[in-house]
């Protein structure tokens, strides 16, 4: 295998950058994300493979939002996040916060 290329990727949805590792094997290159291991891709050119990279990173980022999105949907329809509601109120109510 030859020698391991990092480049940049913006997100441009969030404003968030990471680091893809490319590099050249055999005939063709194959590739990660190095803050997201589960972005693996192969592509027959660099900048095939950075496209793929940046397709696959924005899927996982998107599924892995609206995971987030459903649990805590579930979490405050079953009532996991009340104390957490009532802990601020008692907050609010004994002076204890500070308007921003």
């Amino acid at each position: 295998m030859e020698k391991i290329h990092t480049v940049k990727i913006q997100n441009p949805e969030y404003g968030d950058t990471y680091t893809a590792q490319i590099q050249k094997n055999g005939a063709g290159w194959i590739g990660q994300i190095q803050e997201v291991p589960e972005v693996q891709c192969e592509g027959n050119t660099p900048e095939a493979l950075l496209k793929i990279l940046k397709t696959e990173l924005h899927e996982v980022l998107t599924a892995r939002a609206d995971a987030w999105d459903k649990q805590i949907e579930e979490d405050i329809k079953d009532g996991r996040l009340d104390h957490l509601a009532e802990k601020a109120l008692e907050d609010l109510r004994a002076g204890r916060c500070k308007d921003l």
